[in-house]
């Protein structure tokens, strides 16, 4: 508690295409939505988890933050990409005031990066298959990565709480709204330019891997293949008709790009079983914009031979139909997952 006042912070996501707001009432299991709201990003804004203008975007977040009504200044970020690494690792076991004091030193032999550029943290998972080890998540982050995504809402008058990772929120998101599968479960989160993968396996994540790879692959190919505008890209990405456009070539630059993508997730999945030497995926859960595109869930389905659901962040959560309209939370719900699971953690929580 600070200063006796429950803090319930904002979430933010700030995609390359779009930032999601969302607020949360409530702990632990019971949450009810208080705002939920989305504004667009112009092109080439954010690429890639860079940022590459500060000010359209720390603007963008004024305009959401007014046009939501939003009082509180505490807010809860997330990172992903190339900048981030999460591995699980076995150490010798100690308590975790002394795994805190040495984190820095055990981490420097997982981290490709100088040990003084990231910020590491750390979660056990439980005793290492040897006498006297330790499981632990390690995260590292590049310390530039997370400074420009701190300054970007302190420019816009809000003061971050917590920085949290796109993966974790994931599946913080799906354990408050599904019931924990035996077998091996896949949450991917495709955004317009970064996928994160988490794989759980009763419950927890042993493997978590970001790709450089997402929607704007449509918007590219349909630009450079049919000619067509941004706009009418993004129309054709969502399944919308556009004039003077031929639907077959259309059809099948989104056809082509789509079986790109579900072959870098197959990668993905073999490259997990390799380095696990765990058992197959057994069902997947997908997010993020990709989500939305026609007939997406249904070849990786086809292709994996497994079944395919498109996440509900919303599931489990209280959702008030006199402040939101339904026909929008369900139009929406697939590109907020990570915003929900950044909106139910607290400051202090771990």
């Amino acid at each position: 508690m600070l200063f006796g006042k429950k803090i319930e912070p904002i979430a933010l996501d700030i995609g390359s295409t779009l930032i999601k707001l969302v607020q949360l009432k409530g702990t632990g299991k019971s949450f009810s939505l208080s705002k939920f709201g989305m504004i667009p990003l112009p092109p080439e804004v954010i690429v890639e988890g860079a940022v590459m203008d500060a000010n359209r975007v720390s603007e963008a977040i004024k305009e959401l933050i007014a046009a939501q009504k939003i009082k509180t200044k505490e807010v809860v970020l997330s990172v992903s990409g190339s900048s981030v690494i999460i591995k699980r690792v076995s150490i010798a076991d100690m308590t975790d005031e002394e795994l805190s004091e040495s984190i820095k030193w055990e981490a420097e032999q997982y981290i490709p990066f100088s040990i003084d550029d990231v910020n590491v943290d750390f979660q056990k998972l439980g005793p290492g298959a040897a006498e006297g080890q330790a499981d632990i998540l390690l995260v590292a982050v590049k310390k530039d990565k997370i400074n420009d995504y701190v300054n970007l809402v302190k420019d816009a008058g809000l003061e971050p709480v917590v920085v949290d990772v796109d993966a974790f929120a994931l599946a913080n998101m799906y354990e408050m709204n599904y019931e924990v599968e035996g077998g091996i479960t896949a949450l991917l989160n495709i955004g317009a330019s970064v996928m994160n993968i988490n794989v759980l396996k009763d419950g927890g994540s042993i493997f978590t891997r970001d790709i450089t790879v997402g929607g704007n692959r449509y918007i590219e190919a349909l630009q450079r293949d049919a000619g067509l505008t941004y706009e009418d890209a993004e129309k054709v990405k969502r399944g919308e008709p556009v004039d003077g456009g031929d639907k077959d070539q259309l059809t099948g630059i989104v056809s082509t790009v789509t079986e790109d993508i579900v072959g870098e997730i197959q990668r993905s999945f073999d490259f997990f079983r390799s380095t696990t030497g765990s058992e197959a995926v057994s069902r997947v859960l997908i997010c993020g914009g990709c989500a939305k595109i026609p007939e997406f869930s249904k070849t990786l389905s086809s292709r994996l031979e497994i079944p395919v659901d498109v996440i509900n962040p919303f599931k489990n959560i209280k959702v008030d139909p006199k402040h939101f309209d339904a026909g929008f939370i369900s139009e929406s719900a697939p590109l907020a997952a990570i915003a929900v699971g950044l909106a139910m953690r607290r400051p202090g929580d771990r």
